[in-house]
Protein backbone atom coordinates (compact mmCIF):
# COMPACT_ATOMS: atom_id res chain seq x y z
CA UNK A 1 0.00 0.00 0.00
CA UNK A 2 1.69 3.11 -1.17
CA UNK A 3 1.66 6.48 0.86
CA UNK A 4 1.38 8.79 -1.89
CA UNK A 5 -1.06 11.49 -2.76
CA UNK A 6 -2.14 13.12 -5.67
CA UNK A 7 -1.40 16.33 -4.22
CA UNK A 8 -0.07 19.67 -4.57
CA UNK A 9 0.95 20.57 -0.64
CA UNK A 10 1.81 17.07 -0.07
CA UNK A 11 4.26 16.72 -2.53
CA UNK A 12 5.52 20.08 -1.61
CA UNK A 13 6.26 18.68 2.02
CA UNK A 14 8.01 15.77 0.82
CA UNK A 15 10.47 17.44 -1.14
CA UNK A 16 11.09 19.89 1.85
CA UNK A 17 11.89 16.66 4.33
CA UNK A 18 14.15 15.17 1.52
CA UNK A 19 17.87 15.81 2.55
CA UNK A 20 18.79 15.44 -1.34
CA UNK A 21 16.37 18.00 -2.04
CA UNK A 22 18.65 20.13 -1.83
CA UNK A 23 20.47 19.22 -5.03
CA UNK A 24 18.23 21.07 -7.02
CA UNK A 25 19.98 24.60 -6.75
CA UNK A 26 23.22 22.95 -8.26
CA UNK A 27 21.42 22.80 -11.99
CA UNK A 28 20.29 25.16 -14.12
CA UNK A 29 17.30 23.65 -15.34
CA UNK A 30 15.36 24.85 -18.93
CA UNK A 31 12.54 27.44 -18.87
CA UNK A 32 9.67 27.26 -20.02
CA UNK A 33 7.80 29.63 -22.91
CA UNK A 34 6.93 31.97 -19.98
CA UNK A 35 10.08 32.39 -19.16
CA UNK A 36 9.61 30.86 -15.71
CA UNK A 37 11.32 27.74 -14.49
CA UNK A 38 10.46 24.49 -16.72
CA UNK A 39 9.29 21.19 -15.85
CA UNK A 40 12.42 18.36 -16.79
CA UNK A 41 12.03 15.16 -17.81
CA UNK A 42 14.60 14.64 -20.07
CA UNK A 43 17.66 13.35 -18.40
CA UNK A 44 17.46 9.89 -20.52
CA UNK A 45 18.32 11.80 -23.26
CA UNK A 46 20.29 15.07 -22.13
CA UNK A 47 21.08 15.79 -18.32
CA UNK A 48 20.34 19.26 -17.07
CA UNK A 49 23.70 21.45 -16.88
CA UNK A 50 25.21 21.23 -13.73
CA UNK A 51 25.81 25.24 -12.58
CA UNK A 52 29.37 25.01 -11.55
CA UNK A 53 30.08 23.51 -14.63
CA UNK A 54 30.32 26.91 -16.42
CA UNK A 55 32.51 28.05 -13.36
CA UNK A 56 34.87 24.58 -14.40
CA UNK A 57 35.00 25.42 -17.86
CA UNK A 58 35.76 28.56 -17.71
CA UNK A 59 38.71 27.82 -15.41
CA UNK A 60 40.61 25.66 -17.97
CA UNK A 61 39.84 28.64 -20.66
CA UNK A 62 41.40 31.33 -18.34
CA UNK A 63 44.61 28.84 -17.63
CA UNK A 64 44.47 28.45 -21.95
CA UNK A 65 44.55 31.87 -22.14
CA UNK A 66 47.07 32.57 -19.26
CA UNK A 67 49.40 29.35 -19.79
CA UNK A 68 49.32 28.63 -23.46
CA UNK A 69 50.90 24.95 -23.69
CA UNK A 70 52.38 24.88 -20.59
CA UNK A 71 49.00 24.49 -18.76
CA UNK A 72 49.53 20.68 -19.91
CA UNK A 73 51.78 20.02 -16.23
CA UNK A 74 51.10 24.19 -14.58
CA UNK A 75 47.85 25.54 -13.36
CA UNK A 76 45.57 24.46 -11.03
CA UNK A 77 44.69 21.11 -13.00
CA UNK A 78 46.96 20.27 -15.14
CA UNK A 79 45.77 19.15 -18.04
CA UNK A 80 47.89 15.68 -18.59
CA UNK A 81 46.73 14.28 -16.04
CA UNK A 82 43.02 15.83 -15.93
CA UNK A 83 41.44 12.63 -17.07
CA UNK A 84 42.59 10.65 -13.35
CA UNK A 85 40.48 13.87 -11.98
CA UNK A 86 37.49 11.87 -12.46
CA UNK A 87 38.98 8.21 -12.28
CA UNK A 88 37.90 7.13 -8.64
CA UNK A 89 34.56 8.72 -9.00
CA UNK A 90 33.59 6.99 -11.71
CA UNK A 91 34.97 3.68 -10.34
CA UNK A 92 32.63 4.86 -7.53
CA UNK A 93 29.34 5.10 -9.45
CA UNK A 94 29.71 1.89 -11.62
CA UNK A 95 30.89 -0.51 -8.98
CA UNK A 96 34.64 -0.72 -10.24
CA UNK A 97 38.12 -0.69 -9.34
CA UNK A 98 39.63 2.53 -10.40
CA UNK A 99 42.04 0.59 -12.86
CA UNK A 100 39.05 -0.92 -14.10
CA UNK A 101 37.43 2.67 -15.90
CA UNK A 102 38.24 5.59 -17.84
CA UNK A 103 36.43 8.30 -19.15
CA UNK A 104 37.42 8.98 -22.60
CA UNK A 105 35.84 9.19 -26.56
CA UNK A 106 32.32 8.69 -27.00
CA UNK A 107 30.02 5.73 -26.55
CA UNK A 108 30.01 4.39 -30.28
CA UNK A 109 33.80 4.98 -30.66
CA UNK A 110 34.47 3.16 -27.27
CA UNK A 111 31.87 0.72 -28.41
CA UNK A 112 33.86 -0.41 -31.03
CA UNK A 113 36.96 -0.24 -29.17
CA UNK A 114 35.81 -2.67 -26.72
CA UNK A 115 34.48 -5.08 -29.89
CA UNK A 116 37.59 -5.05 -31.63
CA UNK A 117 39.16 -6.72 -28.41
CA UNK A 118 36.30 -8.42 -27.49
CA UNK A 119 34.54 -9.62 -30.45
CA UNK A 120 37.12 -12.09 -31.94
CA UNK A 121 34.88 -14.49 -34.31
CA UNK A 122 35.76 -18.39 -35.59
CA UNK A 123 34.01 -20.01 -37.89
CA UNK A 124 32.22 -21.81 -35.63
CA UNK A 125 31.74 -19.28 -33.08
CA UNK A 126 30.77 -15.55 -34.71
CA UNK A 127 27.95 -14.71 -33.59
CA UNK A 128 26.95 -11.47 -31.78
CA UNK A 129 23.74 -11.91 -29.68
CA UNK A 130 21.89 -8.11 -28.87
CA UNK A 131 18.56 -7.36 -27.59
CA UNK A 132 15.84 -6.53 -30.53
CA UNK A 133 15.24 -2.83 -31.13
CA UNK A 134 18.48 -2.15 -29.72
CA UNK A 135 19.81 1.47 -30.00
CA UNK A 136 20.53 1.75 -33.65
CA UNK A 137 23.89 3.48 -33.51
CA UNK A 138 24.68 -0.03 -31.48
CA UNK A 139 22.47 -1.97 -34.12
CA UNK A 140 25.44 0.05 -36.69
CA UNK A 141 28.58 -0.74 -34.68
CA UNK A 142 27.55 -4.40 -34.46
CA UNK A 143 26.74 -5.02 -38.23
CA UNK A 144 29.95 -3.23 -39.14
CA UNK A 145 32.02 -4.82 -37.07
CA UNK A 146 30.34 -8.55 -38.37
CA UNK A 147 31.19 -7.16 -42.39
CA UNK A 148 34.85 -6.17 -40.97
CA UNK A 149 36.22 -9.82 -40.11
CA UNK A 150 33.88 -11.15 -43.25
CA UNK A 151 30.29 -12.62 -41.80
CA UNK A 152 27.10 -11.50 -43.07
CA UNK A 153 24.88 -9.56 -40.69
CA UNK A 154 21.76 -11.27 -41.27
CA UNK A 155 23.07 -14.32 -39.93
CA UNK A 156 26.10 -13.38 -37.76
CA UNK A 157 24.17 -11.03 -35.74
CA UNK A 158 21.54 -12.50 -33.65
CA UNK A 159 18.68 -10.53 -31.84
CA UNK A 160 16.39 -11.46 -28.88
CA UNK A 161 12.91 -10.15 -28.92
CA UNK A 162 10.13 -10.01 -26.96
CA UNK A 163 7.32 -12.62 -27.14
CA UNK A 164 5.10 -12.01 -29.71
CA UNK A 165 2.32 -9.73 -27.76
CA UNK A 166 4.89 -8.11 -25.87
CA UNK A 167 6.72 -5.16 -25.33
CA UNK A 168 9.68 -6.03 -22.94
CA UNK A 169 11.76 -9.51 -23.34
CA UNK A 170 11.53 -11.85 -20.16
CA UNK A 171 15.01 -12.91 -18.57
CA UNK A 172 14.53 -17.13 -18.72
CA UNK A 173 14.01 -16.09 -22.85
CA UNK A 174 17.23 -14.44 -23.22
CA UNK A 175 18.99 -17.13 -20.91
CA UNK A 176 17.11 -20.15 -22.76
CA UNK A 177 18.34 -18.73 -26.07
CA UNK A 178 22.26 -18.61 -24.43
CA UNK A 179 21.93 -21.84 -23.66
CA UNK A 180 20.54 -22.98 -27.01
CA UNK A 181 22.81 -21.10 -29.11
CA UNK A 182 25.56 -20.13 -26.95
CA UNK A 183 28.59 -22.05 -28.92
CA UNK A 184 27.66 -20.14 -31.85
CA UNK A 185 28.03 -17.15 -29.95
CA UNK A 186 31.47 -14.96 -29.38
CA UNK A 187 29.46 -11.89 -27.90
CA UNK A 188 26.64 -11.01 -25.86
CA UNK A 189 26.09 -7.26 -26.04
CA UNK A 190 22.99 -5.75 -24.54
CA UNK A 191 21.66 -2.14 -23.80
CA UNK A 192 20.51 -2.15 -19.69
CA UNK A 193 18.38 -0.69 -19.34
CA UNK A 194 16.84 -0.70 -22.98
CA UNK A 195 16.47 2.61 -24.52
CA UNK A 196 13.48 3.07 -25.28
CA UNK A 197 11.43 0.56 -23.01
CA UNK A 198 13.19 1.40 -20.06
CA UNK A 199 13.99 -2.19 -18.85
CA UNK A 200 16.58 -3.56 -16.81
CA UNK A 201 17.89 -7.05 -16.97
CA UNK A 202 19.46 -8.86 -14.69
CA UNK A 203 23.36 -8.10 -15.66
CA UNK A 204 24.49 -10.91 -12.94
CA UNK A 205 22.61 -13.75 -14.41
CA UNK A 206 23.61 -12.60 -18.01
CA UNK A 207 27.38 -12.46 -17.32
CA UNK A 208 26.99 -16.68 -15.92
CA UNK A 209 25.32 -17.52 -18.50
CA UNK A 210 27.23 -16.00 -21.19
CA UNK A 211 30.49 -17.10 -19.46
CA UNK A 212 29.09 -20.81 -19.30
CA UNK A 213 28.74 -21.08 -22.38
CA UNK A 214 32.29 -19.21 -23.58
CA UNK A 215 30.88 -16.31 -24.85
CA UNK A 216 32.41 -12.20 -24.00
CA UNK A 217 29.98 -10.18 -22.79
CA UNK A 218 29.28 -6.58 -23.28
CA UNK A 219 26.97 -3.72 -21.90
CA UNK A 220 25.82 -0.82 -23.46
CA UNK A 221 25.06 1.72 -20.06
CA UNK A 222 24.05 4.54 -22.07
CA UNK A 223 21.00 4.23 -19.65
CA UNK A 224 22.30 2.39 -16.52
CA UNK A 225 24.96 5.10 -15.60
CA UNK A 226 24.02 7.15 -12.85
CA UNK A 227 20.76 5.57 -13.33
CA UNK A 228 20.98 2.30 -11.65
CA UNK A 229 23.03 0.79 -9.02
CA UNK A 230 25.75 -0.85 -10.93
CA UNK A 231 28.26 -3.21 -9.59
CA UNK A 232 30.88 -3.97 -12.62
CA UNK A 233 33.67 -5.68 -11.13
CA UNK A 234 31.10 -7.70 -8.89
CA UNK A 235 28.85 -8.78 -11.76
CA UNK A 236 31.60 -9.69 -13.98
CA UNK A 237 31.00 -8.44 -17.21
CA UNK A 238 34.56 -8.49 -20.02
CA UNK A 239 33.50 -4.95 -20.58
CA UNK A 240 31.09 -2.06 -20.73
CA UNK A 241 30.42 1.55 -22.35
CA UNK A 242 28.17 4.61 -21.83
CA UNK A 243 27.98 7.87 -22.33
CA UNK A 244 27.99 10.53 -19.90
CA UNK A 245 25.70 13.51 -21.23
CA UNK A 246 22.53 11.36 -20.47
CA UNK A 247 22.01 10.95 -16.50
CA UNK A 248 25.54 12.00 -15.85
CA UNK A 249 24.69 15.82 -16.76
CA UNK A 250 27.95 16.14 -19.20
CA UNK A 251 26.92 18.52 -21.46
CA UNK A 252 26.11 18.08 -25.55
CA UNK A 253 28.34 15.32 -26.81
CA UNK A 254 29.94 14.71 -23.94
CA UNK A 255 32.61 12.12 -23.49
CA UNK A 256 31.88 8.56 -22.65
CA UNK A 257 33.10 5.79 -20.29
CA UNK A 258 34.24 2.50 -20.62
CA UNK A 259 35.16 -0.26 -17.96
CA UNK A 260 37.42 -3.70 -18.57
CA UNK A 261 37.31 -5.99 -16.26
CA UNK A 262 40.53 -6.95 -14.37
CA UNK A 263 40.99 -10.25 -15.59
CA UNK A 264 41.93 -8.50 -18.90
CA UNK A 265 44.61 -6.28 -17.14
CA UNK A 266 47.63 -8.81 -17.78
CA UNK A 267 46.17 -9.83 -21.20
CA UNK A 268 49.26 -8.35 -23.31
CA UNK A 269 47.99 -10.51 -26.47
CA UNK A 270 44.56 -9.07 -26.20
CA UNK A 271 44.40 -7.68 -29.11
CA UNK A 272 43.40 -3.15 -29.33
CA UNK A 273 43.71 -0.34 -31.29
CA UNK A 274 46.74 1.66 -30.00
CA UNK A 275 46.90 5.53 -29.77
CA UNK A 276 49.83 7.61 -27.74
CA UNK A 277 47.19 8.16 -24.60
CA UNK A 278 47.31 4.47 -23.94
CA UNK A 279 51.09 4.23 -24.05
CA UNK A 280 52.18 3.69 -20.17
CA UNK A 281 51.96 6.76 -18.58
CA UNK A 282 55.73 6.76 -17.44
CA UNK A 283 57.40 6.84 -20.86
CA UNK A 284 54.75 8.04 -23.22
CA UNK A 285 56.62 11.62 -23.22
CA UNK A 286 60.05 9.46 -24.55
CA UNK A 287 58.14 8.88 -27.80
CA UNK A 288 59.57 5.23 -28.59
CA UNK A 289 58.28 3.69 -31.35
CA UNK A 290 56.51 0.71 -29.24
CA UNK A 291 53.17 0.78 -27.78
CA UNK A 292 53.28 -0.14 -23.98
CA UNK A 293 49.75 -0.12 -22.72
CA UNK A 294 49.42 1.58 -19.67
CA UNK A 295 47.70 -1.49 -17.25
CA UNK A 296 43.98 -1.54 -16.77
CA UNK A 297 41.33 0.22 -19.11
CA UNK A 298 43.05 3.25 -19.38
CA UNK A 299 45.43 2.05 -21.75
CA UNK A 300 42.43 1.29 -24.38
CA UNK A 301 42.87 5.35 -24.38
CA UNK A 302 44.01 6.57 -27.68
CA UNK A 303 44.71 10.54 -27.94
CA UNK A 304 44.64 13.20 -25.32
CA UNK A 305 40.82 14.47 -23.91
CA UNK A 306 39.24 17.56 -24.61
CA UNK A 307 39.18 19.19 -20.92
CA UNK A 308 36.40 21.38 -21.63
CA UNK A 309 34.10 18.24 -21.88
CA UNK A 310 36.18 16.98 -18.80
CA UNK A 311 35.75 19.75 -16.28
CA UNK A 312 32.06 20.13 -17.41
CA UNK A 313 31.49 16.28 -16.23
CA UNK A 314 33.21 17.06 -13.40
CA UNK A 315 31.44 19.43 -11.89
CA UNK A 316 28.47 17.00 -12.19
CA UNK A 317 30.90 14.07 -10.74
CA UNK A 318 31.35 15.69 -7.51
CA UNK A 319 27.70 15.42 -7.33
CA UNK A 320 27.26 12.47 -7.47
CA UNK A 321 29.51 11.43 -4.96
CA UNK A 322 28.27 13.99 -2.90
CA UNK A 323 24.93 12.33 -2.98
CA UNK A 324 26.23 8.21 -3.55
CA UNK A 325 24.35 6.45 -6.16
CA UNK A 326 22.37 4.07 -3.69
CA UNK A 327 20.44 7.07 -2.41
CA UNK A 328 19.82 8.35 -5.56
CA UNK A 329 18.39 5.31 -6.60
CA UNK A 330 16.32 5.23 -3.43
CA UNK A 331 15.30 8.52 -3.96
CA UNK A 332 15.04 7.42 -8.07
CA UNK A 333 12.46 4.60 -7.08
CA UNK A 334 10.00 6.72 -5.09
CA UNK A 335 9.47 9.75 -7.81
CA UNK A 336 9.29 7.08 -10.34
CA UNK A 337 6.77 5.60 -8.39
CA UNK A 338 4.90 8.45 -7.60
CA UNK A 339 4.73 9.20 -11.53
CA UNK A 340 3.56 5.37 -11.75
CA UNK A 341 0.85 6.22 -9.40
CA UNK A 342 -0.09 9.50 -11.26
CA UNK A 343 -0.23 8.11 -14.40
CA UNK A 344 -2.02 4.85 -13.57
CA UNK A 345 -4.49 7.11 -11.17
CA UNK A 346 -5.53 9.06 -14.93
CA UNK A 347 -6.55 5.93 -16.20
CA UNK A 348 -5.16 8.08 -19.78
CA UNK A 349 -5.08 6.62 -23.05
CA UNK A 350 -1.63 4.75 -23.03
CA UNK A 351 -0.33 1.92 -22.11
CA UNK A 352 2.93 1.44 -19.40
CA UNK A 353 5.31 -0.12 -21.33
CA UNK A 354 8.38 0.35 -18.36
CA UNK A 355 7.81 -2.73 -16.39
CA UNK A 356 6.42 -2.34 -13.52
CA UNK A 357 8.60 -3.83 -10.62
CA UNK A 358 11.16 -1.15 -9.17
CA UNK A 359 13.87 -3.95 -9.80
CA UNK A 360 13.74 -3.82 -13.67
CA UNK A 361 14.01 -0.46 -14.44
CA UNK A 362 15.83 2.84 -13.64
CA UNK A 363 14.09 6.46 -13.40
CA UNK A 364 12.33 6.27 -16.84
CA UNK A 365 8.86 5.51 -17.63
CA UNK A 366 7.44 5.05 -21.61
CA UNK A 367 4.30 5.25 -22.52
CA UNK A 368 2.88 3.87 -25.78
CA UNK A 369 0.47 6.73 -26.14
CA UNK A 370 -3.36 5.84 -28.33
CA UNK A 371 -4.71 8.38 -30.65
CA UNK A 372 -7.84 9.59 -28.67
CA UNK A 373 -10.08 12.77 -29.32
CA UNK A 374 -7.28 14.99 -28.38
CA UNK A 375 -4.56 13.72 -30.72
CA UNK A 376 -2.08 10.84 -29.82
CA UNK A 377 1.91 11.21 -28.68
CA UNK A 378 2.88 14.09 -30.99
CA UNK A 379 -0.28 15.94 -29.68
CA UNK A 380 0.86 14.86 -26.07
CA UNK A 381 4.40 16.07 -25.99
CA UNK A 382 3.02 19.70 -27.75
CA UNK A 383 0.74 20.11 -25.21
CA UNK A 384 3.07 19.76 -22.58
CA UNK A 385 5.80 21.82 -24.48
CA UNK A 386 3.89 24.72 -24.45
CA UNK A 387 3.15 24.62 -20.54
CA UNK A 388 6.51 24.35 -19.75
CA UNK A 389 6.79 20.59 -19.83
CA UNK A 390 9.41 19.13 -21.54
CA UNK A 391 9.10 15.21 -22.30
CA UNK A 392 10.43 13.01 -25.07
CA UNK A 393 8.74 11.78 -28.12
CA UNK A 394 9.66 8.88 -30.34
CA UNK A 395 7.40 8.52 -33.46
CA UNK A 396 5.01 7.24 -34.07
CA UNK A 397 3.40 6.46 -30.38
CA UNK A 398 6.40 6.40 -27.63
CA UNK A 399 6.59 9.08 -25.15
CA UNK A 400 9.71 8.65 -22.38
CA UNK A 401 9.34 10.86 -19.29
CA UNK A 402 12.30 10.80 -16.32
CA UNK A 403 12.11 12.14 -13.19
CA UNK A 404 15.90 12.52 -12.77
CA UNK A 405 16.55 12.13 -9.06
CA UNK A 406 19.62 14.62 -9.13
CA UNK A 407 17.29 17.92 -9.69
CA UNK A 408 13.82 16.63 -10.44
CA UNK A 409 11.13 16.43 -7.37
CA UNK A 410 7.86 15.27 -6.06
CA UNK A 411 6.46 18.56 -7.23
CA UNK A 412 7.67 18.41 -10.45
CA UNK A 413 5.63 14.98 -10.70
CA UNK A 414 3.25 16.27 -9.22
CA UNK A 415 2.24 19.02 -11.36
CA UNK A 416 3.15 16.86 -14.52
CA UNK A 417 -0.04 14.97 -12.88
CA UNK A 418 -1.66 17.63 -13.11
CA UNK A 419 -1.15 18.83 -16.78
CA UNK A 420 -1.68 15.57 -17.71
CA UNK A 421 -5.33 15.37 -15.84
CA UNK A 422 -6.14 18.82 -18.01
CA UNK A 423 -5.38 17.20 -20.90
CA UNK A 424 -6.77 13.96 -20.52
CA UNK A 425 -10.50 14.90 -18.32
Amino acid sequence: MTDFQDDAAWATAQDRADPLGALRSEFALPLAPDGSEGLYFCGHSLGAMPRRARDYVNEELDDWARLGVEGHFAGTHPWMPYHQLLTDSTARLVGALPSEVVVMNTLTVNLHLMMLSFYRPSPKRHRILIEGGAFPSDQYAVDSQVRLHGYDPREAVLEASPRAGESVSRLEDLLALIERDGESIALVLLGVPNYLTGQALDRRALVEAAHAKGCQIGFDLAHGTGNLLVALHDEGPDFAVWCNYKYLNAGPGGLGGAFVHQRWEDAPGLPRLAGWWGHDQESRFAMGRGFVPTQGAQGWQLSNPPIFQLAALRASMELFDRAGIANLRARGDRLTGYLEFLLVKLRGPFDLVTPRSPTERGSMLTLRVKPSVRGGAKELVAFLGARGALVDLRNPDIVRITPAPLYNSMADVQSLGTLLRELWS
